[in-house]
């Protein structure tokens, strides 16, 4: 299907994982095999999705939780649909009612970058729409996990001592409930430690009894609102109530003779097929120029993402459209300003006149590509008392600019880091791909790809290969174990390189192909985290 070289034994610490009865792939065991155990009690992939992600809101709450954001891209029945669960703003908050309580720029933590939960409702509008299993017995494990504990892994240990030296700096008692629920012995949980909230079993019950409807519309709603709004916040029960997940058609672009999928716009996936897009015209393996490829990839990704930067928000609050944006004549406009040096890119005019991810598979063939997401860490570092609700900061990518295009506005959806992939080829499902950590992901989602399609990776290989990220202007951060030499020539081409100490930053990502002609299944995960891939 993909050629030999695809599946060649390489310098890869893992080979790629196999299968042909259903796979999960995520950044914890316990989540996985959660998603496998339902694969093998009947449920489809939609409903290994919803049980992993569910369980992950429990094992890896420093990325994820209940108050997040989610988007998926399904591949059920021969047909693909794509979900965009992020929620909107508050109808009370506007950019002077932010300045008028001392903000320059929107802030990272507190009340003020709240904005609606979608996850859960992405979760039961699957489960409806998709599901084979009955939705409380989807919840059922995660809720499970959260009564009995589990024991804290090293990198969710990890992440969870950075937001706790974080939110340590307030001195105000909204962040109370956090400390209460995350650090109930004065610091963050140690490797190995169990962890476990009531709290979060008896929101998680709530939901698989209701459908949700507690969340968005009854006593959790309440709970929400009454916090928020004796704490400052602008959040209220009227917002969650109108929350409703958009089913939408996934946009794509053409890479190596495979279209790759992405969620439109307000996810940021179009700056990865922008970025691809112009690859593909680039006779980037021509020249069997390590560095050369490095540097086209590199300068690509900078332009693709200067534009989203620029553009992408709220669909409807563009200016542009997205067929304007991967408009092929456009794009080889863009593509000309790649030269043999680096540049400091901006944004052109097309008009003319923190995360978790998962991907499940099953026997049927059915796929899912799943992501959700508090932003940073826990989000905004604010949990509702006695709920375990650990609400989101997505509103922090609003910009407090009246003619900026991602301006903040009442009941606007933000643009969107988290971003779902998927390959297909000839009309026939590949499988499901994601890269999480912020703005890294279309970075990571150019880098996999690339290592598959051009240099002709495995799955895993290409998830273990050293990463680059571009920061800003001409400079770009490098993995402790990029190779010297590499980032040496990088740099005498103008690239402002930077040797970063740690590979967390540096995206979590996981890939399934699927063979069309077999069935087979081919699996990688992430070393960078403590990932697993549950194969049956």
């Amino acid at each position: 299907m993909f050629g030999d070289s695809l599946y060649y034994p390489n310098s890869s610490r893992r080979m790629v994982s196999m299968s042909n009865q259903g796979m999960v792939a995520t950044s914890q065991p316990i989540a996985a095999q959660v998603g496998l155990e339902i694969l093998k009690n009947g449920g489809n992939a939609v409903d290994a999705a919803i049980a992993t992600a569910a369980a992950l809101t429990v094992v890896e709450p420093t990325s994820n939780g209940i108050g997040g954001d989610a988007f998926a891209i399904v591949w059920i029945d021969g047909e693909m649909h794509g979900l965009n669960a992020s929620g909107k703003s508050p109808a009370s908050i506007s950019i002077d009612a932010v300045k008028a309580l001392g903000h320059k720029e929107m802030p990272l933590h507190g009340m003020v970058p709240i904005t609606v939960p979608g996850a859960p409702a992405a979760w039961i509008g699957l489960s409806k729409r998709f599901g084979n299993l009955p939705f409380k017995e989807l919840l059922t494990p995660a809720i499970e996990i959260a009564r009995r504990g589990f024991p804290v892994s090293p990198t969710v240990h990890q992440l969870w001592e950075e937001a706790y030296d974080e939110y340590k700096v307030y001195q105000d008692p909204i962040f109370d409930a956090w400390y209460a629920t995350f650090a109930p012995n004065g610091k963050a949980p140690c490797p190995g430690e169990v962890w476990k909230s009531e709290d979060h079993a008896n929101t998680l019950t709530l939901i698989a009894e209701t459908e949700a409807k507690a969340f968005y519309q009854g006593e959790l709603a309440n709970e929400i609102e009454t916090f928020c709004q004796n704490s400052g916040g602008f959040l209220r029960k009227d917002d969650l109530m109108k929350m409703t997940p958009e089913w939408v058609s996934p946009i794509s672009t053409r890479f190596r003779g495979y279209d790759i999928w992405e969620i439109p716009p307000n996810g940021s996936g179009i700056i990865a097929l922008q970025a691809l897009a112009m690859l593909d015209s680039l006779s980037e393996k021509v020249s069997g120029d390590p560095v050369e490829t490095l540097h086209q990839r590199i300068e690509a990704t900078k332009l693709a993402y200067s534009d989203g930067l620029k553009f992408v928000t709220e669909h409807s609050a563009m200016g542009v459209s997205v067929e304007d944006l991967l408009l092929p004549s456009y794009l080889e406009k863009r593509k000309e300003l790649i030269s043999q040096e680096a540049i400091d890119p901006v944004n052109g005019n097309p008009i003319t006149g923190g995360t978790v991810y998962l991907a499940t598979a099953d026997k049927d063939g059915n796929m899912v590509s799943f992501i959700q997401s508090n932003f940073k860490n826990f989000g905004s570092g604010v949990v509702v008392p006695g709920t375990g609700i650990s609400l989101q900061n997505r509103g922090w990518s609003f910009s407090l600019d009246s003619n900026h295009y991602n301006s903040l506005q009442p009941g606007k959806r933000t643009y969107h880091t988290i971003i779902p992939g998927f390959i297909t080829k000839a009309g026939k499902a590949i499988g499901p791909f994601g890269v999480m950590g912020g703005f890294m992901q279309p970075q990571g989602h150019v880098q996999l790809l690339a290592g598959m399609f051009v240099d002709g990776l495995n799955p895993q290989a290409a998830l273990d290969t050293p990463r680059w990220k571009w920061v800003k202007g001409k400079t770009i951060e490098v993995e402790p174990h990029f190779p010297d030499h590499l980032a040496q020539a990088l740099s005498r081409r103008g690239h402002h390189i930077i040797k970063s100490t740690d590979s967390i930053t540096f995206g979590r990502g996981q890939v399934i192909l699927r063979d069309p002609n077999t069935g087979v299944l081919y699996g990688g995960t992430e070393p960078r985290t403590d990932s697993s891939l549950a194969v049956w």
